[in-house]
């Protein structure tokens, strides 16, 4: 029996112009899925990981690992002038 182990990926959520999400995987290059919603878009981003690192797998190829940076978001009131 295979033994099956969860990894967790940095994934990137864009706003498509047409709407819906573009997604892609920093540390697994061509990674890249969409969805119309941001759940659709993170189930069809999980899905083409798996994917990808089986197709590594499959080709004797190691699945990259992640640093433990961790990225994130924060708020900086700067005065712009008009």
């Amino acid at each position: 029996m295979k033994k099956k182990k969860v990894r967790k990926f940095t994934v990137v959520f864009e706003k498509a112009k047409e709407g819906g999400y573009v997604v892609s995987v920093p540390i697994l290059p061509g990674c890249v899925s969409q969805g119309e919603t941001f759940e659709e878009a993170e189930r069809m981003i999980k899905d083409a990981i798996k994917c990808y690192c089986e197709s590594l797998i499959k080709h004797d190829e190691p699945i990259p690992k992640e640093s433990e940076e961790i990225f994130g978001l924060v708020d900086v009131p700067i005065r712009i002038s008009a």
